[in-house]
């Protein structure tokens, strides 16, 4: 994922009060991937496999302990599209599922930066 589409997709999930974070890709991969914190203390990775379409991993520990499969079409999902369909995935399964109506936005959470945030990332932001 294109760091400025993760650092968009990002705002709109804290916007709707869900923990999220832009994440680094890794394994030697360029690009950046969307992190989300779950109550739990799992976190389910949105786009580290450098597609794209949205497909999710969930850890715990560092240990892979579930995932979400492709979601079909989704390579065309605008930001908001994308936000809603990662808000609305249940993960208490092994293989995670999406629910048929979103849930809805909880109370937003401030933006990762802050004042800072386009001097650090050099202007690019669009």
């Amino acid at each position: 994922m294109e760091e400025n589409r993760a650092l968009h997709l990002v705002d709109r999930l804290r916007d709707r009060g869900v923990d999220a974070h832009v994440e680094p890709s890794t394994g030697g991969m360029h690009g950046y991937a969307v992190r989300v914190v779950l109550p739990d203390g799992r976190e389910a990775i949105w786009g580290s496999a450098r597609t794209d379409h949205l497909e999710a991993e969930v850890f715990r520990d560092g240990m892979l302990v579930g995932l979400l499969e492709e979601i079909p079409g989704s390579e065309h999902f605008t930001l908001d599209e994308a936000a809603v369909a990662i808000a609305a995935t249940d993960y208490d399964t092994p293989v995670a599922t999406r629910a048929a109506v979103p849930p809805p936005p909880g109370p937003p959470l401030r933006r990762e930066g802050g004042v800072f945030r386009r001097f650090l990332g050099g202007f690019r932001e669009e």
